[in-house]
């Protein structure tokens, strides 16, 4: 058995493992809240319409779970068995009406399960039969009618059991539940539909605290000792229970009973019970004016000293004079709250409770609290409460009968005027509320008094100025709260005297600047400053920091200035802050954060600029280079476009990061992995581009096991419609490396071994269609070719410059003096125009090309251009435009070189100007010209002049025959190992 458990817990162990290396660190429907332990996760409104969908990928480490605010109906089977850490479970706020009986199997070690807030019925007799160690049980505001008795049988250690709001009327069947429950002390069922307790099993001794306000319970029908343990009870909102219902029930331990808005006696109670007097709460038990002297007199007979009166909702008006005189002395409260009272009479009627120490008169008709000069002082009185009155005017000396009272709550009035004297010997005063009234002035001697005052609220009054001196006395004062009023000025002398200040609120203020020489003076103390919502603005960056001096301030605010936000932030604004730990800049619309912003920031741990910027503005490099501490950053909605390293590099100490709704397409995974305590980044809303960019990014970001990215799986692809950048297509995003390096260099070798051979072969083949795409893309060729009917020159030269002698003193004087039209370069090219297309516009403006051929030209470029272009006309178009003429003997070898030369005089004549060692050179000279003009007058139909020369020459031929001459036509046929059919 014991090597079997072993092995079963090893499984588990591995499972464990496995489980959470399996899953990445996103959840799709929850948040793991960013602790220490990281074992606590919401679930706030998720979308999934299934719990198992919406808890599957949490980690069995999980001890905490909330699932609430969805529209989940059931619960399955076996839902939570991957959790079987979970310590506390929420599922409050659902529309649950079904839970399956096995759906909380495997929580064994679950100590808190919150189901209130559902839609639940009934409920399976075995739910909660495997949660042993369930110690809070909350099925509050559901529709239960009733409680199966085997409901909680395995609750042993079970402690609290909220059945509040829910249709229970069988009280017997509930007892029944619970009888074995030895733990149990709170039971709360208010608000059911219970309309007696009778029974049929026992209460569990332990329990402590019964709730049962606001049933139908007209009768109790217990038994007498049945209640016999219970020390807090409560039967509340029960108006048909009456004092007979009580008659002989032991209430022996009860120290607190409530029976407010019942028909219940409390002469009869107190004679019918063994409740203890001073253990009612007597509210709402109608005593009226006239009663209260009756109560006191049945309270002193039992005991001369109690240590609380609640007299609540009692429809109480006044108090004759020595009302209370006949109570016992109270020692601690007397709770006169939600009566009809108008008017204290200096508390006359306490004249003789010597021991008082709270006094509570909230929610009364009091209108006005008048001098108390000569009255007499209550000295024990230490607490006083006004909160909820109608209060408009506090007289001169109001509380000199209360001089000792260190706790005053007037708050929540209307006070409008309050007199200078007003507080006057309240010198024991610690806490002073007058928030939520109508003050519109502090005078400077209003605090006179309060030299022991250290909290002194003034939250939402009309005050409009602070004016000099108005708290010089409050030397002790630490907590000074003016948010919510109407300041626009503070005077120079304003808090002068506050030596102990250490909390400053001046929130919803309409401040326009920050006088760093008025808060300078509370350096020693101030640590909270807040100066959120006001009207602060600045028009220019040279502005003197106003914190200069405030080196031990912990927290500032300053977010959402009105109208429109702060929107210049003046340069070294934050200078001198070199203790501060929290920063608030929200909605301020900032147009420009620079580089040096933060930098005195040194120790600073928290940080938002949500909407701050609003896209305006970038943040620059080294923005943050100097906050090592920082551990929670908010930048939402700052139109930030790159998580680069020189803004974000440094801040080695952050732990919460919040980039929502901002413009970045990607992230940088190597910064990612070097902001080692980073736990939680918060990218919601961001467009992040589903590309290859990003490949590595959602690699990283369904894998690691230490960053948290909430809700990654809810986040669409912005460029690719109805996808999910967690799982968008990145297999075209990677290549077999082996694959890819073998065919790289498979083709860079076959290309360094062809490249020679082809720039051999095909230099000038590429080199012309290079030339010919330029001109056919500027619609040369479609242009020209239109034109082929319509000839502008009859011939173009094609020559070198260093035979250009020759083109002008013989061949040009000879062919245009025949009226042919020559082209040549120097005199017909286009000025400005591009050579080439010069040269394109020539050889096709023309019926012929000649070429010159020399030494020289086989060594031009350009000429071996024109010849190429000519050469296409004659092949590809079959257009017989090109003629050679020969001006000097070039060797075989030379030639050879020249494959497009070579393959033209194997298909055509050509002509050999006649040297000077010839017999008869005029006569040469002369047939030269001939051949030369009739072939330039011949048509341009390929093989049809080369015919005809030859016809001519075998006639010439036979006539010179016998004359020793040269040949001054030739015809070469070269040999087979001669002929080249591939372009240069």
């Amino acid at each position: 058995m014991a090597n079997s458990a072993c092995r079963e817990l090893v499984v588990k162990a591995i499972f464990t493992c496995l489980f959470e290396l399996a899953f990445s660190y996103s959840f799709r429907s929850c948040i793991q809240i960013p602790d220490y332990n990281r074992t606590t996760y919401r679930c706030v409104k998720p979308h999934e319409p299934e719990i198992t969908s919406i808890v599957r990928d949490l980690l069995p480490a999980a001890t905490n779970l909330t699932v609430s605010f969805s529209n989940l109906k059931e619960i399955p089977e076996g839902t939570f068995k991957h959790l079987p850490n979970l310590n506390a479970l929420v599922l409050d706020y659902n529309q649950l009406n079904s839970i399956h009986k096995d759906a909380f199997n495997n929580l064994t070690k679950l100590k808190s399960l919150n189901l209130s807030c559902n839609d639940m019925t009934s409920l399976h007799r075995n739910v909660f039969s495997d949660l042993h160690n369930l110690e809070e049980l909350l099925l509050a505001n559901n529709s239960l009618t009733n409680i199966d008795t085997s409901l909680f049988s395995n609750l042993s250690n079970l402690q609290t059991l909220d059945l509040r709001r829910n249709y229970l009327k069988n009280f017997s069947a509930l007892v029944q539940s619970i009888t074995h429950l030895s733990n149990l002390t709170k039971l709360d069922l208010s608000f059911n539909l219970l309309t007696t307790l009778h029974h049929s099993a026992p209460l569990p001794v332990s329990l402590a605290w019964l709730y049962l306000s606001n049933n139908n319970l007209s009768e109790l029908g217990c038994d007498k000792n049945f209640l016999m343990y219970v020390k807090v009870l409560d039967f509340s909102d029960n108006a048909l229970l009456s004092s007979q219902t009580f008659q002989g029930l032991n209430l022996g331990n009860v120290t607190y009973l409530r029976l407010r808005f019942t028909n219940v006696s409390v002469i009869s109670l107190l004679k019918n019970t063994t409740v203890q007097p001073w253990n009612i709460d007597f509210s709402g038990l109608k005593l009226k004016d006239n009663n209260i002297h009756s109560l006191c007199v049945l309270l002193r007979s039992h005991k001369k000293q109690l240590p609380k009166l609640i007299l609540q909702s009692n429809f109480i008006r006044s108090f004759v004079n020595f009302t209370f005189n006949h109570c016992p002395n109270i020692t601690n409260i007397i709770d006169l709250s939600r009566n009809d009272i108008k008017k204290t009479d200096c508390f006359k009627f306490l004249n003789k409770q010597s021991k008082l120490k709270t006094l509570k008169l909230e929610h009364n008709h009091l209108t006005r609290l008048f001098s108390c000069k000569p009255a007499k002082k209550l000295h024990s009185l230490r607490n006083l409460s006004f909160r909820y009155n109608r209060i408009l005017e506090v007289s001169g000396n109001a509380f000199s009968h209360t001089p000792k009272i260190t706790n005053l709550e007037l708050n929540i009035n209307i006070i409008a005027y309050m007199d200078h004297k007003a507080l006057s010997g309240l010198r024991d005063l610690i806490t002073l509320r007058l928030d939520n009234n109508l003050l519109s002035d502090v005078f400077n001697d209003s605090f006179e008094d309060l030299v022991s005052l250290k909290t002194l609220n003034l939250r939402n009054n009309q005050l409009a100025v602070i004016f000099d001196d108005s708290f010089r006395f409050l030397q002790n004062l630490t907590i000074l709260d003016l948010g919510g009023n109407k300041i626009s000025q503070l005077r120079p002398r304003a808090f002068k005297g506050l030596k102990s200040l250490a909390n400053l609120y001046l929130d919803r203020n309409r401040l326009k600047e920050i006088d760093g020489t008025l808060f300078g003076k509370l350096h020693v103390t101030l640590r909270v400053l807040d100066l959120e919502a006001n009207h602060i603005v600045y028009f220019t960056e040279h502005t003197h920091s106003p914190f200069i001096n405030l080196s031990k301030l912990l927290d500032l605010k300053l977010d959402a200035q009105q109208p429109n936000g702060i929107n210049l932030l003046p340069c070294a604004f934050f200078r001198g802050l070199t203790s501060l730990k929290s920063l608030y800049l929200t909605n301020n619309h900032i147009t420009g954060f620079g580089d040096d912003t933060f930098d005195d920031l040194t120790n600073l741990e928290f940080l938002t600029l949500d909407n701050s910027c609003v896209g305006i503005a970038q943040l620059k490099p080294g923005i943050f280079k100097n906050l090592r501490k920082l551990t929670t950053l908010y930048v939402e909605n700052m139109g930030i476009k790159y998580f680069s390293k020189e803004v974000f590099g440094n801040l080695t100490a952050l732990k919460v990061l919040h980039l929502n709704r901002n413009a970045m397409l990607s992230l940088d995974i190597g910064l990612l992995e070097n902001l080692t305590k980073l736990t939680y980044m918060d990218l919601r809303s961001c467009p992040l581009s589903c590309g290859c960019q990003n490949s590595d990014l959602q690699n990283w970001t369904v894998s690691n096991q230490r960053l948290q990215f909430p809700y990654l799986y809810n986040i669409t692809c912005q460029d690719h419609p109805g996808s999910y950048f967690h799982n968008f297509d990145t297999n075209v995003c990677y290549l077999d490396l082996g694959l890819y390096l073998f065919s790289s260099t498979y083709a860079f070798t076959v290309l360094l071994t062809l490249l020679p051979l082809l720039y051999d072969r095909l230099y000038w083949k590429f080199k012309y269609g290079y030339y010919v795409f330029r001109s056919w893309f500027g619609e040369q060729w479609r242009r020209l070719r239109d034109q082929e009917e319509n000839y502008k020159f009859d011939a173009f030269i094609s020559y070198n410059s260093a035979d250009e002698k020759w083109v002008m003193e013989e061949l040009s004087p000879n062919l245009e003096g025949s009226s042919f039209r020559l082209c040549l370069h120097h005199r017909d090219f286009e000025l400005g125009r591009d050579i080439v297309d010069n040269i394109v516009a020539a050889v096709y403006g023309s019926r012929k090309t000649i070429c010159v051929v020399s030494q020289s030209f086989l060594r031009s470029e350009w000429c071996s251009l024109e010849i190429q272009l000519a050469s296409y006309r004659l092949f590809q178009e079959m257009q017989d435009v090109l003629l050679l003429v020969f001006l000097e003997p070039i060797a075989e070898r030379q030639l050879s070189a020249y494959h497009r030369m070579r393959k033209v005089m194997l298909k055509k004549t050509y002509l050999q100007w006649p040297g000077s060692d010839c017999s008869d050179p005029a006569s040469a000279k002369e047939l030269f010209w001939s051949q030369l003009k009739r072939a330039l007058r011949s048509g341009n139909t390929a093989g049809q002049e080369e015919q005809k020369l030859k016809e001519d020459n075998d006639q010439k031929r036979q006539e010179k025959a016998g004359v020793e001459e040269r040949e001054y036509f030739v015809n070469q046929t070269p040999t087979d190992d001669e002929i080249y059919y591939l372009m240069p």
